[in-house]
């Protein structure tokens, strides 16, 4: 009984068939495909670029088709390079491309090239050609170039002030300063002693502030021992949250790829620099926190290494092992009124190539320049002749370093590779 139910059914199932084709027409059938295209887009900084992944459908679909999709990370990943996604597609023969939009987070990052994945899953009414297509971001981020110089701006009641112009090596803020105004650096630190003779906000605000206060919005200070004459009062007051918490002094940030530390050698003003001292505890917190960082450089006012009129300083021996120990790259000082930079050194001064930090002392930011003393070992290139600002191309695996007169002749340029 059953068997001549299954010969009945056929039966009807080819008469159907027969007839569709007596009659011209042809039987009904589904070679429906779905396909997905890869996408490219160049990240930016403005944020607004979109992958967009384009889902064709072709073929015959008999109906509607149905096909979910979602996004899956790579080397690209989601929230911080892109905003994920997922939902579900509907096409048909009418509406036979879709496009599923992915949102770029934009960065300042030198990185590399990015990629994810979307993916195609559960479709209906048609076969998946395509199951993935590979999103491509393109960074278009260049190197961070930043600008550091320590040793300021002179009082105003100095008898070279000149209105703010400065005369021969003395008061030359302003001629400095021009270097930085306009040029498009990313981050300009001020290594200490920004504002002579005691750090006063009046004097801030007559000296300092109508000089190197034109690149405020983009400045990250440090504290010299001058601003500490008047218990660093002023300086906390001009910068205000640009200089940190004014309890310590110390904080970090990043520009570009690079991860960058303020410290504060006022040392007694905040606890102490040795080892397990307040400052020396939170660098290797801030160190640990940001172990992830190809590159650092770390910035403040008295350096470790010297040949100038201060020399050396060993308060700051715990501050560098701790930075040494994590791999650290760079340190900025000022102090001492000259420029001067060392070969990669270890915490006691030894030459370290493959470890080592590379110590540049820019004290050179206007207020006056000091003759140098007995010239230290791992000492590479010095001048006491020339004012000026020391300027950083901050690399995704490395830096440039040059030092821009602006009163004097003096340069130095070269280049330095990331641990």
């Amino acid at each position: 009984m059953q068997l001549v139910r299954v010969r009945s059914v056929l039966l009807v199932a080819a008469a159907v068939v027969v007839a569709a084709i007596v009659a011209g027409v042809a039987p009904a059938r589904n070679d429906a495909r779905l396909s997905v295209q890869d996408a490219r887009v160049v990240e930016g900084r403005s944020g607004g670029a979109v992958l967009r992944f384009a889902v064709r459908l072709s073929g015959s679909p008999s109906g509607r088709v149905n096909v979910r999709y979602s996004t899956a990370d790579r080397t690209a990943t989601a929230p911080s390079d892109y905003a994920a996604a997922s939902g579900t597609l509907t096409l048909d023969r009418r509406h036979r491309t879709r496009t599923v939009a992915v949102r770029v987070v934009p960065d300042s990052l030198e990185e590399e090239t990015e990629t994810l994945v979307l993916v195609l899953t559960g479709a209906t009414g048609a076969v998946l050609r395509d199951r993935s297509a590979v999103g491509t971001v393109v960074d278009d981020d260049g190197p961070a170039v930043i600008a550091a110089a320590g040793d300021i701006a002179c009082s105003p009641t100095s008898a070279y002030y000149n209105r703010g112009v400065g005369a021969e090596l003395n008061c030359r803020q302003q001629a400095t300063s021009d270097l930085l105004a306009g040029a498009g650096y990313d981050a300009v630190l001020a290594l200490g002693d920004n504002q002579y003779e005691w750090g006063d906000f009046a004097d801030y605000e007559a000296a300092y502030d109508r000089s190197w206060g034109r690149v405020k919005t983009i400045t990250h200070p440090v504290p010299g021992n001058h601003e500490y004459m008047s218990g660093a009062r002023g300086y906390f007051r001009y910068f205000g949250a640009l200089a940190g918490d004014p309890a310590s002094g110390w904080y970090s940030f990043d520009v570009g790829s690079w991860h960058v530390i303020a410290l504060n050698s006022n040392c007694a003003g905040v606890g102490g620099c040795w080892d397990g001292s307040p400052q020396e505890r939170w660098l290797r917190g801030d160190l640990a926190r940001h172990a992830g960082a190809r590159c650092t450089l770390a910035f403040w006012h008295e350096p470790r290494f010297s040949s100038g009129a201060h020399g050396d300083n060993v308060a700051y021996t715990e501050l560098w092992r701790a930075l040494y120990e994590a791999g650290a790259d760079v340190v900025l000082a000022g102090h001492d009124h000259d420029y001067e930079r060392f070969a990669p050194q270890t915490p006691s001064g030894v030459l370290d190539t493959a470890r080592g930090i590379r110590e540049f002392v820019a004290g050179t930011g206007g207020s006056h320049l000091r003759p140098f003393g007995a010239i230290r070992a791992g000492s590479e290139a010095r001048d006491a002749t020339s004012m000026g600002i020391l300027e950083l191309r901050l690399r995704r695996d490395g830096y440039d370093w040059r030092f821009r007169p602006a009163v004097g002749s003096f340069t130095d340029a070269g280049s330095g590779s990331c641990h």
